[in-house]
């Protein structure tokens, strides 16, 4: 059974004070809403250490790193595109692609974990431009919900936060879900999303800003 707090578990944010601490409550808030300790802390100078997940070893195949990073992806994803099932899919298909383009020794890759991760990110890019396109052709319909896992699982203060994130630009949106969850640094993050490392710190910037204006607004 899929659960919110097998999948999301949230990072505390240290040092954001703006918005008059409401950003830096806020998530606090929906770390305790969906259960797990923090997987990292940030200090001021807005570098990251390493996460604190076993890492597959240089060198090992496909088995090994979807062994020990399919969750920390999925939860990737699932902030990402919003719903289990499809981040579920994103995943696996990063994965399957993988496979078919290097095999389970993962030959010619000196990286695995950036490129699955790059994979993810962009997976959930084309979910997203997917939506958009049949959003502007199909109506939504009335009464729409959205899944159990967030309607159930996550109480109403848990909701805004995500939904203040959701309302952020897809850019903004990746920046901080790879900043401040999956722990990655400004160099990792703009090799990611193919940035320089001052479009990360800028947009990162401009992004928790705009989050804490919206939360604001929420209250």
């Amino acid at each position: 059974m899929r659960t919110a707090t097998t999948y999301l578990a949230v990072p505390a944010l240290t040092g954001l004070d703006g918005g008059g601490g409401l950003l830096r409550r806020a998530w606090d808030l929906l770390l305790r809403g969906v259960g797990g300790p923090p997987l990292a802390s940030y200090s001021r100078t807005g570098e990251t250490p390493a996460a604190p997940v076993v890492s597959p070893q240089h060198g090992t195949g496909i088995d090994e790193l979807y062994h020990h990073r399919r969750l920390q992806l999925v939860r990737l994803a699932l902030l990402l595109v919003d719903d289990l099932p499809t981040a579920e899919d994103v995943v696996q298909d990063a994965f399957a692609a993988l496979y078919r383009r290097h095999g389970d020794r993962l030959t010619g890759l000196d990286d695995p974990e950036a490129y699955i991760r790059t994979s993810v990110v962009n997976g959930a890019r084309s979910v997203l431009r997917r939506r958009r396109t049949v959003r502007a052709h199909v109506p939504e319909r009335e009464g729409h919900a959205p899944p159990p896992e967030e309607s159930v699982l996550l109480r109403e203060e848990h909701q805004e936060v995500l939904v203040a994130l959701r309302r952020l630009t897809r850019r903004q949106r990746e920046v901080l879900v790879l900043r401040y969850w999956s722990n990655l640094s400004e160099a990792q993050i703009a090799d990611t999303l193919r940035l320089s490392r001052g479009a990360v710190k800028s947009t990162a910037s401009r992004a928790l800003a705009a989050l804490g204006r919206k939360l604001e607004a929420s209250r």
